[in-house]
């Protein structure tokens, strides 16, 4: 799989890499907390800027055919990196438990492990699908709920604390029966 640079000079590209790099001032910014409300409040509008930031370049990449391998991958791991970068800092500052932590990094490592194996055999990036979205997002309804410094015992935060791991073993399974039956149909179309 050759990636040119025409694939990677677009809008939707750009502003993938603008998320990835969201997660510097994010990670930084988790530190304070504990020390001032308003960091929080601040912190949250930055998820949404990184949120917005992945509805828009989707959109443009759409919007004007700029669908391209470099973007499949970039646009997920800016998504994995923002993630993992708050997951890991809440982690440190012991904001959330410990196997949240575990659950959330060890799933992105196998679908992006997962990923580069199923590229190499088929050549090409398989893009992201509904499930994946979904546990994305329930992921970040639950980060949104504890930078909001959310009491543990409230119904909402355990509904988004479980329905996030539960989708998060969903999109694995689901991953993975996807990258089987690829795989399986690439085999047979060779044969």
């Amino acid at each position: 799989m050759k990636i040119r640079f025409s694939e990677i000079n677009t809008v939707s590209n750009y502003i993938s890499f603008l998320r990835l790099l969201l997660g510097i001032p994010i990670f930084i910014l988790l530190d304070y907390i504990k020390i001032d409300y308003s960091y929080r409040i601040i912190l949250v509008s930055l998820y949404f800027a990184a949120y917005i930031s992945d509805l828009l370049d989707g959109y443009l990449a759409r919007k004007f055919n700029q669908i391209s391998e470099f973007g499949k991958i970039i646009d997920p791991l800016a998504d994995k990196i923002c993630v993992g970068i708050i997951i890991l800092k809440m982690y440190l500052i012991s904001e959330i438990p410990a196997y949240y932590f575990w659950i959330i990094i060890l799933r992105d490592i196998f679908i992006f492990i997962g990923g580069i194996i199923i590229s190499k055999r088929i050549g090409k990036v398989l893009p992201s699908n509904l499930l994946g979205k979904l546990t994305v997002t329930s992921i970040g309804i639950f980060i949104i709920i504890v930078t909001l410094e959310t009491d543990k015992n409230l119904w909402y935060y355990n509904l988004a604390l479980y329905l996030s791991l539960i989708l998060s073993f969903a999109s694995v399974a689901g991953y993975a029966i996807r990258a089987f039956d690829i795989i399986k149909w690439k085999k047979n179309e060779t044969i």
